[in-house]
């Protein structure tokens, strides 16, 4: 592997920003310092005051491979995540069929790894009736548990309190939970069926993915953790009233941690006016201060990772009308240009947006030699270019479906390199056509 030196760099790491240069060799950070120039390297990039920070690990997305490949699969999203800065990511178990034995998630791990760009791992998916494959899963083999403790995209709903009872009890590993309670979703829906039929207004769906749906069952989550000891994380947050069940304590003490996703800060439900079902996904994006409690929430502590939840569907499908019409968004692409929004508006710090992005994922799920800036690390790197904009409508979309809900977006940032374990994957718009993610280790 050829050896590349980043020269007058700008490097954000573990809560500092230092003016530095950084040596790759061997897929690996050698040393990071000041005038590297005398070291010698195979290829020179100069950063030009621009920012390096390890790329982001992304805990939650939905590549759709196998079964749902028409959507998207490994090969085209993670190129997409690569173009976005995204240098790992996990994935969902919600595919077809479900990931819910130990042979099925090691399928996925052979596919990816002829097929992935950017580094991979998965999740086992909890059901109602798979435990001894919870039981047994080695907690290296997968980067956590899912549940979904609500219905979303896929038949995996897990509604059986003593099965919940004994994954939270018997996951050798991380719980990732979906939580929205499926009894007032149903009765929501009714409701507002009677009065609209099938042609319910798109501006109704977080009325109908609730704040009480949310929180309902957040707060049974969070009660079963505490009962249970389970290490739980609670993805994709959405309202700000669930922030009352979490803790602004040290990451070192938290036993529950939660994530954020990207349209969640971005989005609020104005947005539905225009962009209808182009934004629909479970949880709802909710209203105007929600957004801003989830955001003050992440600066607070509260909040420990930014995630994605990139999940595609068909411009077709989302063109169905609202009860026909899937959840979910494609995001990967535009994900840390979109957050890098809340430094321009300085309600985020550059150190924190690494932090959320970068650390605290590695911190969480005990990824091996990633997330940081530090000699003897993978070399998993994006440089940003905080003065060059990214016009959405001027590049090409690199997801499968074809489609991005932040057409019409122009972004402050753009991404000028991502490094994945040393590779140059992604340079001045250019995905080299070859890819080079590794499987996740764990410290476990």
């Amino acid at each position: 592997m050829a050896s590349i030196l980043i020269t007058n760099a700008l490097t954000v790491n573990e809560g500092r920003s230092t003016h530095q240069d950084l040596l790759i060799r061997d897929g690996r950070i050698e040393v990071i310092g000041g005038d590297l120039s005398g070291r010698g390297a195979d290829q020179v990039i100069d950063a030009d005051g621009r920012v390096l920070f390890p790329g982001m690990i992304d805990d939650q997305v939905h590549f759709r491979e196998p079964g749902l490949t028409y959507k998207g699969d490994i090969r085209s999203e993670s190129r997409a995540a690569v173009a976005g800065g995204i240098t790992s990511y996990m994935e969902m178990p919600n595919t077809s069929p479900p990931t819910t034995t130990i042979d099925l998630l090691e399928e996925k791990h052979h596919i990816a790894r002829d097929a992935s760009f950017a580094n991979y791992s998965f999740y086992l998916g909890g059901a109602n009736d798979n435990i001894e494959a919870v039981k047994t899963l080695d907690p290296k083999q997968a980067c956590g548990v899912k549940v979904f403790m609500g219905a979303s995209t896929g038949n995996m709903l897990v509604d059986d309190p003593v099965a919940l009872e004994q994954i939270f009890t018997h996951s050798p590993t991380i719980v990732a939970t979906h939580c929205e309670d499926s009894p007032t979703i149903d009765e929501n829906t009714r409701r507002f069926q009677a009065i609209h039929g099938e042609d319910i207004p798109i501006a109704l769906h977080p009325a109908i993915r609730s704040e009480a749906a949310c929180y309902r069952s957040t707060a049974l989550a969070v009660d079963l953790a505490r009962r249970c000891n389970t290490r739980l994380h609670v993805l994709h947050l959405s309202t700000a009233k669930e922030l009352a069940l979490l803790s602004s304590m040290p990451l070192e003490a938290k036993r529950i941690t939660a994530e954020v996703c990207v349209h969640h800060l971005l989005f609020s439900g104005t947005d539905y006016r225009d962009k209808g079902n182009l934004i629909k996904c479970n949880p709802a994006i909710k209203t105007e201060a929600d957004r801003r409690g989830l955001l003050a929430a992440l600066q607070a502590g509260i909040i420990d990772v930014v995630g994605t939840d990139h999940a595609p569907h068909t411009l077709a499908e989302k063109q169905q009308s609202y009860m026909k019409a899937p959840s979910g968004l494609p995001l990967v692409q535009h994900a840390l240009v979109s957050l890098l929004e809340h430094v321009h508006d300085r309600a985020l710090a550059l150190e924190q947006v690494v932090e959320k992005t970068a650390h605290n994922p590695a911190r969480l799920f005990a990824v091996k030699e990633r997330g940081y800036l530090r000699e003897g690390y993978w070399a998993d790197l994006v440089l940003v270019d905080l003065k060059r904009p990214t016009v959405v409508d001027d590049q090409p979309v690199h997801y499968h479906c074809g489609w991005t809900p932040f057409a019409g977006r122009t972004f402050r940032s753009s991404i000028a390199a991502t490094f994945i374990s040393g590779h140059l994957a992604f340079i001045d718009g250019k995905l080299d056509p070859n890819p080079k993610g590794m499987r996740l280790e764990f410290n476990r």
